[in-house]
């Protein structure tokens, strides 16, 4: 990263002198303090997603907090107060896992990787205002977590039910479906399995569809891609619940079908082996088939949901040896018992048309049952090509429907249903309700009493925070309880309503209930009365500009969608969405692959700040390309940042005129770059290419240079205003080499207050350009010449040039054609 002619030493830049002198400044000064209640200046809300305290700053946060902090120190140049807060996500599996292995108290580990990450954000010279700090597990922040569930629980949001649940091995606890990645535990890559449990869930399902159409506000604000992953997770879709017969059975069943219009094509029905569904089926029928299903029941328990919805996947089952009746023309439809269909989808059981269905399809050659056509797509038939059609056509051997083309025949089967009172039109969503109890001890506990007499009765509000016992004495190896369990002391108490003996609930929340509302509450962190100011949050609220990571592009992001959608509903905010814009960065990798010490190819942040210094990294973060493109440290210039920011440092040394010189006084050339800067710099940052506002800074110290050797000189006003300009833009990327140059230049601190003033256009109107002659098409002269040139000035400078005349020759002129002030063209006869 070098703009210079010749090699350059650092010479006199000194940047870890540089970073001893300012950072006791700014302790002082706190410039980006923000709670001022007098502070007249636009509110500007930039919040960067917080860490996880796992230990120091790594490379990746370096990227992250880098981009942020251009962000808010850019709206804070333009006149902005702005408010920009750091906090801790501090709960969860990593530190209490971490603990466990160490033998140290989670709480204690925690803490000290939260001192050791504040010092380096410090010296990292982020803009954060430290008096809105939070973090997560200090109890005056999980009361509100419990406060906020007993809310969600008086209007019905939050339940518990027993029901099959992801369960990793490992980490003994259960995982939320958006925590299983590739059926394997998002944090320790095990195989996740299915268990039984009794457990907490937040009813988001009940705000499936605003979740999924208010996406559509988001539009051109939120990276296209992450609205597209939010979308495919809600899933939204449409077609009828049927209902379903079931021989021996009091009961129907319903089954979820989008295509109602192909149940003439139903041959037999599946139902989830895991279901509640499966196991009264079974009961009902012989002991050979209650033995097999036992057997099988444990095989499917091993496979997750990824494997069990693979399309390749041989296909297993069982004949539960009871039938179903066909609501639409009373066949008696066999119902197997399979892997292939989930028991959260739908009504957990599926009519299987295995004409128009791979998976069905294949379930039905591997079981040896019948295969029926019911539209004809112009493909050849599945009876012959052995391939399922899934296209769209006219229905056949379907009765009533015959003809039809598929809308229609959907339409028409839907009424049939209806007036018969056997479905009805229906909507589904891929989206489940949300899993959020865990039975681990590192995590905010549930209030909620279990007493024999009165059932599940909430902590009375002021008896919050139900705080997290000491971890002294507890057992907290993962075994598939709660280690909460083993304090009998807190376990122990009276029902607040009976004051009969009872229980608390031993397990704690999913720490994605943490980071749903932070951002709320980073407008009042310490309040000891509400979670969040709501009159600050009508000032503050919504997060102005959003900067994290695209792996939370659907936990974190659908989560805090979700309570922000509850509390507006609640009364407590006026809008119903949290983060109006969202900047996702890639990540930094070496070699072309992720960092770690496995691969040998881990880069540590504090050996890179050591090297380089502060400002060369962050320079270089935002220089590496656009921030969502990943970032191979193996590819870029610290060093080379390093050398350009010497050069910037240089000139403003060498600054000689007075301040409040006449910068109209100074050189016109000089004057037009820098305006040139400031128009095209703010244009760059607010569409978030960083790299191009890094070239554009580049340029102008170019220019720069340029004007001081080779005149007008280091005393010329507009040298002066150049690097006054230099300073303000380079703050946002090196701040404490941008104020040491603003020292420099005569300016108290800080520079990150000095204001970048709007470009001056009367500057950026040329009084001069370059006219062309052509003869017969080929460019023959050109000239400088005044914009306001006219026709005849130009035609006489055409035809008195040497060049134009020697084209010309002895050859009759044809036409002439002069567009003032650009271009005179001259045809000649041939």
């Amino acid at each position: 990263m070098t703009n210079s002619n010749a090699p350059e030493t650092n010479d006199g830049y000194d940047i870890n002198a540089i970073q001893d002198k300012w950072l006791p400044v700014w302790d002082e000064l706190r410039p980006f303090d923000s709670g001022n209640p007098t502070d007249a200046r636009p509110k500007k809300y930039v919040l960067d997603m917080f860490p996880y305290p796992s230990g120091d700053l790594h490379m990746g946060h370096a990227e992250a907090y880098a981009l942020g902090d251009v962000i808010a120190r850019y709206w804070v140049q333009k006149g902005y107060n702005v408010m920009h807060p750091i906090g801790w996500d501090s709960f969860g599996l990593p530190a209490e896992n971490a603990a466990i292995k160490r033998g140290l108290d989670p709480k204690g580990w925690t803490y000290d990787n939260i001192a050791q990450q504040r010092a380096s954000m410090r010296r990292y010279a982020c803009s954060f205002d430290w008096d809105r700090v939070l973090i997560t597990s200090d109890s005056n922040y999980y009361r509100w977590n419990q406060w906020l569930f007993l809310e969600f629980y008086n209007r019905g949001l939050a339940y518990r039910k027993n029901s099959n649940v992801n369960w990793c091995p490992s980490c003994q606890t259960v995982l939320a479906n958006e925590q299983v990645v590739q059926g394997l535990c998002e944090r320790c890559d095990s195989l996740v399995t299915k268990k039984a449990l009794t457990q907490w869930y937040f009813k988001v399902t009940e705000y499936a569809d605003r979740l999924l159409d208010d996406l559509d506000t988001l539009e051109g604000n939120w990276p296209s891609k992450v609205l597209t992953m939010q979308r495919n997770w809600i899933g939204r879709s449409y077609g009828a619940d049927v209902k379903f017969e079931i021989e021996g059975r009091a009961e129907p069943i319903s089954v979820f079908t989008t295509r109602p219009d192909t149940l003439f094509g139903a041959t037999f029905m599946v139902v989830a082996a895991d279901s509640e569904l499966a196991a009264e089926l079974v009961a009902g029928s012989d002991v050979q088939v209650q033995q097999e299903f036992e057997t099988y029941l444990e095989k499917v328990k091993q496979s997750n949901d990824i494997e069990r919805l693979a399309t390749d996947r041989p296909k297993t089952g069982l004949d539960s040896k009871r039938f179903a009746i066909n609501p639409i023309n009373g066949e008696r439809l066999p119902i197997w018992i399979s892997d292939y269909v989930l028991a959260d989808y739908g009504h957990g059981a599926i009519m299987a048309v295995p004409a128009h269905d791979q998976r069905d399809f294949d379930f039905a050659k591997a079981m040896n049952l019948p295969i029926r056509v019911v539209v004809d797509t112009g493909d050849p038939s599945p009876l012959e090509s052995q391939t399922p059609t899934t296209g769209d056509g006219v229905l056949i051997n379907s009765g009533p429907l015959d003809g039809l083309t598929k809308a229609e025949a959907i339409a028409k089967a839907t009424e049939l249903l209806t007036l018969q009172g056997k479905g009805k039109a229906t909507k589904n969503f891929r989206l489940r309700d949300w899993l959020i109890s865990r039975q681990r001890y590192w995590g905010t506990p549930i209030p909620i009493i279990h007493c024999d007499s009165c059932g599940e009765v909430p902590v009375p509000a002021q008896q919050l925070p139900v705080e997290l016992p000491s971890a002294a004495g507890l057992d907290l190896k993962p075994k598939g309880t709660s280690p909460l369990g083993g304090a009998t002391d807190w376990v122990n108490v009276s029902c607040p309503k009976c004051n009969k003996p009872a229980k608390r609930d031993t397990d704690t929340m999913d720490t994605f209930v943490d980071s749903s509302w932070y951002f709320l509450r980073f407008l009042s962190p310490n309040s000891t009365t509400e979670a969040f100011d709501q009159d600050l949050a009508k000032q503050w609220a919504p997060v102005d500009q959003y900067v994290g990571g695209v792996t939370h592009a659907i936990l974190h992001l659908l989560y805090a969608r979700f309570f922000t959608k509850v509390l507006h509903d609640l009364g407590y905010l006026d809008f119903d969405e949290p983060f109006t814009r969202l900047l996702n960065q890639g990540m930094v990798l070496m070699n072309g692959s992720a960092m770690s010490k496995s691969r040998g190819n881990l880069v540590r942040l504090s050996d890179q700040l050591d090297l380089h210094g502060v400002d060369a990294v962050r320079l270089t973060m935002a220089f590496a390309g656009p921030p969502e493109d990943d970032i191979d440290w193996a590819d870029v210039s610290p060093a080379g940042s390093a050398k350009f920011l010497a050069r910037a440092w240089r000139c403003a040394s060498e600054v000689t005129g007075e301040v409040g010189a006449d910068v109209a006084l100074g050189d016109k050339n000089l004057r037009r770059a820098t305006h040139s800067f400031l128009r095209d710099f703010p244009v760059a940052i607010e569409n978030f290419k960083f790299n191009v506002g890094v070239a554009k800074i580049m340029e102008l110290v170019n220019a720069l240079r340029k004007a001081i050797d080779n005149g007008p000189g280091a005393a010329d006003p507009a040298v002066r205003e150049a690097a006054e300009t230099v300073a303000k833009a380079l703050s946002l990327f090196a701040p404490y080499t941008a104020e040491d140059m603003w020292a420099k230049l005569g300016h108290q601190p800080s520079v990150a207050l000095a204001g970048l003033p709007a470009a001056d256009e009367s500057l950026l109107v040329e009084d001069s350009l370059t006219a062309v002659v052509q003869v017969d098409g080929k460019l023959r002269d050109k000239f400088e010449v005044s914009v306001t040139i006219t026709e005849d000035e130009l035609r006489e400078l055409a035809f008195g040039s040497e060049n134009v005349q020697r084209a010309i020759a002895d050859r009759e002129i044809a036409n002439v054609i002069i567009r003032a002030p650009k271009l005179v063209n001259i045809a000649t006869k041939a």
